[in-house]
C-alpha cells in the first residue's frame, strides 16, 4: 500500500517539473531569428534586401543557401563571395549552415562599414536571466589573400559577451559553431546586438551568423531532477507520518 501511495505522488511531481522545463524552453523570443523571411532575397542588409525583425547600417550581407561560394549576392560594390570549394578553396564552407537556409555574413574590418545587426526583444522579466544561442562562423571574401581574424560581439542591453578570436588561414574557413550566452534582463525591452570584429582591413574577414534564439534560462537537468527526487521524498515522508 505504502508503494503505490507514493508512485501516485511522486510520479506527478516529476511530470510537472519537466513540463514546467519544456514550456520555458518553448518560449522562443527573437522573430526571425533564421533570417528566413526577408524582403528581397540574398543581398546586402539595408541596401537591397533586409530581413524581416532586424535592422542594420553595416556592411552585412544575406546568402541564401549554396550561393556563398557559387554565384555569391550583390552589394552596394557588387557581386560578393566567400572563399570555398566552389570558387577554388577546398576550405570545407557547406551550403547552409547547420540551422539550415539563409545566413548572414558580415565584415569585421571594412573602415566606415561595420555597424551590428540589431533586434528589440521584447516581453522580458526586470532580474530574469536569458540565454542568447546562435551559430557561428569566421570565413574570407573571394578575391582577396592572406590570413584573418573573426569574432562576434553580442550585446543584451548594456551587457556585452564575445565570442573567442578566430585565426583564419588565407582562403580559410573555421567550420560552424555553437554559442550560448547569458544575460540578466534589466528592463522589459533589450536591444540584442551582434558586431562583426575583424582584422585585417585590407583582407576582408567575415564573421557568419545563423539559428539566433532568445529564451528564458532554465535550470540544468541534474537540478530538475534533484528537485523532483526532494518533492518525491516529501512526498514519501508525509506518508510515513500519517501511517
Amino acid at each position: 500500500m505504502f508503494l503505490k501511495k507514493w508512485a501516485v505522488i511522486g510520479i506527478p511531481a516529476v511530470a510537472v517539473a519537466l513540463g514546467a522545463s519544456g514550456a520555458a524552453r518553448a518560449a522562443e523570443l527573437v522573430v526571425n531569428g533564421s533570417f528566413e523571411s526577408t524582403t528581397h532575397g540574398g543581398g546586402q542588409m539595408g541596401f537591397n534586401t533586409n530581413a524581416t525583425g532586424w535592422t542594420t547600417t553595416g556592411y552585412n550581407f544575406i546568402f541564401p543557401e549554396g550561393t556563398a561560394d557559387s554565384g555569391g549576392v550583390t552589394g552596394q560594390y557588387g557581386n560578393l563571395q566567400l572563399w570555398g570549394p566552389n570558387n577554388g578553396s577546398a576550405n570545407g564552407l557547406p551550403a547552409t549552415s547547420p540551422d539550415g537556409g539563409n545566413f548572414v555574413a558580415a565584415d569585421g574590418a571594412f573602415e566606415g562599414h561595420v555597424a551590428p545587426i540589431e533586434q528589440t526583444i521584447n516581453g522580458l522579466t526586470v532580474g530574469a536571466s536569458y540565454d542568447v544561442s546562435f551559430y557561428w562562423a569566421g570565413a574570407q571574401q573571394q578575391g582577396f589573400d592572406g590570413a584573418t581574424t573573426e569574432q562576434w560581439q553580442v550585446s543584451f542591453g548594456s551587457e556585452t559577451q564575445s565570442t573567442a578570436v578566430w585565426h583564419n588561414p588565407d582562403h580559410g574557413f573555421s567550420g560552424w559553431m555553437h554559442e550560448t550566452f547569458t544575460f540578466t534582463a534589466q528592463n522589459t525591452s533589450e536591444l540584442l546586438s551582434f558586431l562583426a570584429v575583424g582584422t585585417p582591413d585590407g583582407v576582408p574577414p567575415f564573421v557568419l551568423l545563423d539559428g539566433v534564439s532568445v529564451v528564458a534560462s532554465v535550470p540544468e537537468p541534474t537540478a530538475l531532477s534533484l528537485m523532483a527526487l526532494g518533492l518525491v521524498g516529501l512526498g514519501a515522508v508525509k506518508l510515513r507520518r500519517r501511517g
